[in-house]
């Protein structure tokens, strides 16, 4: 039965918007559709500016385009932030026994999706409300304040919905996931091969463009190599290279556990325990929280009429701004001290080697939080040894060697499923940190998402064709 948090939300279940599940099996190629359509829109919603901004401009959290999918001036400007951090909110109270809720009990799931889904909109509506007021718009007219709240309020409810569309099962995998993807994508193509104009070092902005400037104007490679100004380099197309194939042969690495199954001797087979077990879910749960102090942060240091660093000891604390050079005159504006300055990772090694010292602690910081949340995740998203350990027995499952019920496997389960959650949140986090100090395309954490995506979607396209083949195997797959 559900708490009495969630019991709050039993009302509002009744109206709140939501997409019905199918009633029927849905194909593959049906699904394929779907999937398609909700990215198409989501495109389309990136191009679309909002009335009354237009795209571009300055942008004072280009920090955060990447992990929350968003882009400045258009319907996608709060991206998937605040969805993210509405689900990190309702899952970390649910992990923390804050609140109480079986998820074995559909009623109780589908209230906590309610729930989600009101922290969700609050999130959207605070966000939209904060971009106004601390003036990142610099909007002063109150009818177009009024009109770009609306905007951001609805562009907010449809993505929430396209994301409920495909993990209904009408598409494939996570919208979220998808979301991220193709923002990730979309940044590592651009920092391949922009055929802009010259910037900064006279040089087109993509990558592989400058180095042909570089190779037929006679100049050093070095200088294609290492760009100033963190404009996209060889050395971070190859970085990024790098971390994908590092990604991909870790997704790898598992542990294997011995099985049978008791109603059929000598059937066997493998439990296999990932080294990634709760995959890139805590790189995304410490963006989120890395990306709401600086969000906090700027709106503060807005509010408060930009000042200089030393002027307000407490927002100095939490984080303080500085106006530096972007390269041909113009300026922008970086975190300089504070809390936010530490979790806001160096984006060369030039950085690197001027600050060692922040290069160091943010490392630590995130390495930390994704041990957190992997710990915590094991409990939230169902992972512990005590619930695997139930899935087994209920399946039929046993280990050679232990007795067919469920303590002794959970036992057997907690020497190594903690251990592997603690590892993998320290690869994740040391991947996410350090990949962004060669000044990797798209950041650190966004390649390391995409691959993890990239690879999940791979297992579930492989799933789904079997299933789709061969009908049988679609209750042993899980379709």
């Amino acid at each position: 039965m559900a708490g009495r948090f969630l019991e709050m939300f039993r009302p509002l279940s009744r109206v709140i918007l939501e997409i019905k599940p199918p009633e029927r099996k849905v194909g593959f190629n049906e699904k394929l559709f779907w999937t398609a359509l909700v990215l198409v829109l989501y495109l389309v919603m990136s191009e679309v500016p909002l009335f009354g901004i237009g795209l571009g401009g300055e942008d004072p959290f280009r920090f955060l385009r990447v992990i929350f999918a968003s882009r400045r001036g258009s319907l996608m400007e709060l991206g998937i932030g605040p969805i993210v951090t509405a689900g990190l909110i309702v899952q970390l109270l649910t992990g923390s026994g804050m609140v109480s809720a079986d998820f074995s009990d559909p009623e109780d799931r589908a209230l906590f999706t309610t729930a989600s889904k009101v922290f969700s909109l609050i999130l959207i509506a605070f966000q939209a409300s904060a971009y106004i007021i601390g003036g990142i718009f610099q909007v002063t007219d109150v009818r177009i304040a009024i009109v770009i709240f609306i905007q951001l309020m609805v562009a907010g409810v449809v993505l929430m919905l396209l994301d409920e569309l495909i993990q209904k099962g009408w598409g494939i995998g996570s919208g979220i996931s998808l979301f991220i993807m193709a923002g990730v994508a979309q940044t590592i193509m651009w920092s391949s091969i922009a055929p802009t104009p010259p910037v900064g070092d006279g040089k087109s902005y993509g990558a592989l463009i400058a180095l042909s400037q570089t190779v037929l104007s006679g100049e050093p490679l070095w200088n294609a190599l290492v760009r100033a100004g963190n404009l996209p380099s060889i050395l971070g197309f190859l970085t990024t290279l790098v971390v994908f194939l590092i990604v991909i042969y870790f997704e790898g690495v598992r542990v294997e556990l011995p099985i049978s199954y008791a109603g059929y001797r000598g059937f066997r087979g493998r439990y296999p325990i990932k080294l990634l077990y709760v995959s890139n879910l805590p790189v995304i749960f410490a963006a989120a929280l890395f990306a709401n102090v600086y969000f906090f942060s700027q709106l503060l240091w807005n509010q408060f009429g930009q000042p200089t660093p030393g002027t307000i000891f407490w927002l100095d604390l939490l984080g303080s701004y500085a106006s530096v050079p972007a390269g041909e005159g113009q300026t922008q504006i970086e975190p300089v001290g504070g809390l936010v300055y530490y979790v806001i990772s160096p984006r060369s090694l030039s950085e690197v080697m001027d600050a060692p010292a922040r290069a160091l602690i943010f490392t630590g910081i995130m390495v930390a939080f994704c041990i957190v949340f992997s710990l915590t995740w094991l409990e939230v998203g169902g992972l512990g040894p005590r619930t695997v350990a139930k899935q087994l027995v209920d399946s039929g499952m046993q280990i050679p060697g232990f007795r067919r019920s469920q303590r002794p496997i959970e036992l057997l389960l907690k020497r190594y499923i903690p251990v592997v959650a603690i590892l993998g949140g320290i690869v994740v986090g040391l991947i996410a940190s350090v990949a962004d100090f060669f000044g990797v395309f798209g950041s650190g954490m966004g390649v390391l998402l995409s691959v993890g995506i990239l690879y999940q979607y791979y297992q579930l396209l492989m799933r789904e064709r079997a299933a789709e083949m061969y009908p049988a195997l679609r209750s042993l797959l899980g379709g």
